[in-house]
């Protein structure tokens, strides 16, 4: 709860932690691929309420994918970030855009090219199913597991350690 409270900013990966982890994909007789990702209703409803209660959210990752953009879109994400697999440079420079300090973010990750942002954040949060290696790098791990709602637990431990969740409530009924 120490850590979360003064986070202004909450980045993620995407696969493994607003995904379940699978990349799906389907080949047609054209030899065309599409890609479908699986994101959880809870977590773009908690990604959306950090954004209406202040907290700005982002995410970086390793793969590029039009659906990883729109969900940002649908979630109000400032930070998106794709087709860095070495992320630490991305974290800096959204560092210095937010006007934030590393104490001032948290970051929600699963696998190995999450830890060296996850060695610097303010509030390191690793997924219920994340690696060990990420696991103990943590400050915090979630109950669920990626793709599960773990977003969503983050955004609700943050809002709450701030003080902010009961005058969250209200804004998430439509």
């Amino acid at each position: 709860m120490r850590r979360a409270k003064p986070i202004r900013v909450l980045l993620m990966d995407v696969d493994g932690t607003m995904t379940p982890g699978w990349v799906c994909l389907q080949t047609f007789p054209d030899n065309s691929v599409a890609e479908m990702k699986m994101f959880n209703a809870h977590d773009g409803a908690g990604i959306t309420l950090a954004s209406i209660m202040g907290i700005r959210t982002g995410f970086i990752t390793g793969r590029d994918s039009p659906a990883n953009a729109r969900r940002a879109r649908e979630s109000r994400m400032e930070f998106v970030i794709q087709g860095q697999p070495k992320k630490l440079e991305s974290y800096k420079a959204i560092l210095v855009r937010a006007g934030v300090t590393d104490e001032e973010v948290a970051y929600v990750g699963d696998d190995l090219p999450d830890l060296p942002i996850l060695q610097r954040a303010g509030l390191a949060v690793a997924v219920g199913d994340a690696v060990v290696e990420v696991k103990r790098a943590a400050h915090y791990v979630t109950t669920v597991k990626g793709g599960e709602g773990a977003i969503r637990e983050v955004v609700e431990l943050i809002l709450k350690a701030q003080g902010k969740w009961k005058k969250a409530i209200p804004q998430a009924i439509a």
